[in-house]
């Protein structure tokens, strides 16, 4: 069974009639709006959504969820995302995908964040996996100078041998920090860099995560 479907499955299972919806972006998002869809399908809900990523909302529109903009008094009911990384804390790395800007958007403006990820995401601590950070594209280099002094290894993305461009028009530099021990310390002397958008260090962000494994059991963390 695969387990990012089995937890997208269950996360699904807290979307009502009525919702405003925040539709996150990667391969276990992907199950989730696929999931919701079937659910309007058969169900006839009425729901709207806001889509993370362009990608996210051609796959939401193609399926027949109806995606809607923002407006200054929008606020998100549920968002349902993947993570790159997650601690039993409930503090993620995200923006593996490349979406880490709109997705910390719709976090901030949600009700509830329901993080869906398979258990090889779940870790001790996290740094793992690379950070991405979502920066300007003027004066890169020197962003990238004063995030390696504090104590990573910046790499500019890149895709099919070109430079990486975010839906924003950003760079991203993904960062080597091996291990990060103190997140919410760590996510605000990053922001502080002149240049930095965003951040891909979510810090007590999350209602819950939704761990799902291969045997088909689904491990739910709270806050």
């Amino acid at each position: 069974m695969d387990p990012k479907r089995i937890a997208a499955e269950k996360a699904i299972g807290f979307v009502r009639d009525g919702m405003l919806l925040g539709l996150g972006t990667g391969s276990t998002a992907h199950w989730a709006i696929v999931g919701i869809a079937e659910r309007i399908r058969k169900e006839k809900l009425q729901v709207r959504a806001i889509a993370t990523s362009l990608q996210s909302e051609k796959l939401a529109r193609d399926s027949g969820i109806s995606i809607v903009p923002f407006d200054k008094n929008a606020v998100i009911d549920l968002t349902i995302d993947g993570a790159d990384e997650v601690n039993r804390d409930l503090d993620l790395i995200k923006g593996g995908g490349g979406a880490l800007l709109r997705e910390k958007i719709v976090a901030y403006n949600s009700r509830q964040l329901i993080i869906i990820v398979d258990d090889s995401k779940l870790v001790a601590a996290l740094g793992r996996f690379p950070l991405p950070v979502e920066i300007a594209t003027f004066g890169w280099e020197l962003t990238a100078h004063h995030l390696s002094s504090l104590g990573c290894q910046p790499k500019l993305r890149m895709h099919d041998g070109k430079t990486f461009v975010t839906d924003n028009g950003h760079y991203i530099l993904d960062c080597n920090f091996e291990v990060i021990s103190e997140s919410a310390y760590l996510n605000q002397r990053i922001r502080e860099i002149p240049g930095v958008m965003e951040t891909g260090l979510f810090v007590q962000m999350a209602s819950k995560v939704i761990v799902g494994y291969e045997d088909g059991r689904t491990e739910t963390l709270e806050g």
